[in-house]
């Protein structure tokens, strides 16, 4: 029965219409797609890292002909949460928002108009040091997690034209 199972299963798998997003690796059309993705420069330090971040995702450092611009708006806040009884803030909240739009170059086509967000909760400790620390780190992590999204979406959306 389980070898029946087993069969049936590796034999229905080929039609369910999946197909791997990088197939063919560096060579795919995906990723030569992606590798031809322009990322401008963005405000602030957040947006240095998540451009770095994008431009290590894409693949896109150093092409000279980019078919797609990537055009980024960040939106970091950090906002205390948790008030102890002397009014000090024992908890903080890093907020990270990317509005982005995919824009074919050579017509002037938004392809994609998207949103994401992320956010981190920071312990706020004696030392201000740490918390300084706790805090970069969060947005670092936060940097990563939102250009990791943003080239999900950009992916698909490159997969399908």
């Amino acid at each position: 029965m389980r070898i029946f199972l087993a069969l049936s299963i590796a034999l229905a798998l080929p039609g369910c219409s999946l197909s791997p997003m990088y197939a063919g690796g560096s060579n795919g059309a995906v990723a030569q797609s992606l590798a031809a993705v322009d990322v401008p420069p963005i405000q602030g330090k957040a947006g240095w890292l998540v451009r770095n971040a994008l431009n290590e995702k894409l693949g896109a450092a150093g092409v000279a002909d980019s078919r797609y611009r990537l055009d980024v708006r960040l939106d970091d806040s950090l906002a205390g949460l948790g008030v102890l009884a002397d009014d000090t803030i024992s908890r903080e909240r890093r907020t990270l928002r990317a509005r982005y739009q995919l824009v074919d170059a050579s017509t002037g086509e938004i392809l994609l108009d998207a949103t994401e967000g992320a956010d981190a909760g920071i312990d706020v400790v004696s030392s201000e040091y740490a918390t300084i620390a706790a805090e970069n780190t969060a947005l670092e992590n936060l940097t990563k997690e939102i250009a990791d999204r943003i080239v999900t979406r950009v992916a698909l959306t490159l997969r399908d034209r």
